[in-house]
């Protein structure tokens, strides 16, 4: 349902990555840029790095194996014309480098916008293995919005899937509280996304900071999620005719499959659901669930 890019990097942006790609696959390939061993000294930090911080016993793990092997991949530079270079991806290899003592470095040196160098540093930081998933539905958002990119863009640039990054968006509609308690590696992801339809923030908090006492499974949490929803479902003041238990359970499965608000007017003998969506991009995200359920039914 997306148009044509907007503020991308196009055909000149995707060749840097699968250059730089070959090389991290160790593959032989034919480019332009050849790679070059440059002094160390003469390398200099790129200060707006999205990374901020480094693991230092990983660190110090890579440059043992830099002293025995070298560095197998190559840096990303600029050549900022003033004798010196400013390393666009690679900053870990970089400091690694540093603490193993070695003089040169292997580099490719390429010519790049500021615009590119922030949107390559972007997404080097969002490949990392280690990076929780808060960490990178900040930066995907700070892609989207730096570049006017759409979530099926931002899917393409990381190599995944667009479900994947609509779901990794979500969990920051989160409180902050809950948010830290997964950066913190207190609640998983999953944990998250089971709380995120929850209205009332105040017992969202609440119900997460008991599933970390607790330390409830992801399943645990989806119930008790089931639970507030059938208690909340349940009509205040004089009701004409009782809420089956199943229809209860039916609002707030599709809560959870369609990962938004669903409201329920009337009974089993007639009524009307009101699916909620917030954005086009939620919107493009809820046909694109209704649209594989069809396709399943078809096989």
């Amino acid at each position: 349902m997306s148009g044509k890019n907007k503020g991308g990097l196009g055909r000149g942006y995707s060749a840097i990555f699968e250059e730089f790609r070959d090389y991290e696959d160790n593959r032989k390939v034919e480019v332009q840029d050849q790679v070059q061993e440059i002094e160390i000294t003469l390398l200099d930090r790129n200060p707006e790095q999205a990374r901020k911080t480094f693991d230092e016993e990983s660190l110090k793990e890579m440059a043992e194996s830099m002293r025995l092997y070298g560095v197998l991949q190559p840096l990303l530079v600029v050549d900022t014309k003033n004798g010196r270079y400013k390393i666009i991806a690679g900053e870990r290899r970089f400091r690694a480098s540093l603490i193993a003592g070695l003089k040169k470095v292997p580099v490719i040196i390429k010519d790049l916008s500021e615009q590119e160098i922030k949107e390559i540093s972007l997404i080097e930081n969002l490949q990392r293995e280690d990076l929780n998933a808060i960490e990178a539905a900040e930066g995907i958002k700070e892609l989207m919005e730096i570049h006017s990119l759409t979530q099926e863009e931002v899917a393409k640039r990381l190599g995944k899937s667009r479900p994947y990054i609509a779901n990794t968006l979500r969990l920051l509609t989160l409180p902050d509280e809950v948010l830290e308690m997964v950066k913190r590696g207190e609640l998983t992801p999953g944990h998250a996304r089971a709380l995120i339809t929850i209205e009332d923030k105040d017992f969202l908090i609440n119900l997460a900071r008991q599933a970390v006492k607790c330390k409830w499974t992801v399943r645990e949490i989806e119930e008790k999620v089931r639970l507030y929803y059938a208690r909340k479902n349940i009509p205040a003041g004089p009701r004409k005719k009782d809420i089956s238990l199943e229809l209860k359970e039916l609002v707030t499965d599709m809560k959870r499959v369609f990962g938004t608000r669903v409201k329920l007017t009337g009974n089993e003998e007639k009524g009307r659901f009101v699916i909620d969506y917030f954005s086009r991009d939620d919107l493009e995200r809820i046909y694109a669930l209704v649209q594989s359920l069809k396709d399943e039914k078809k096989h």
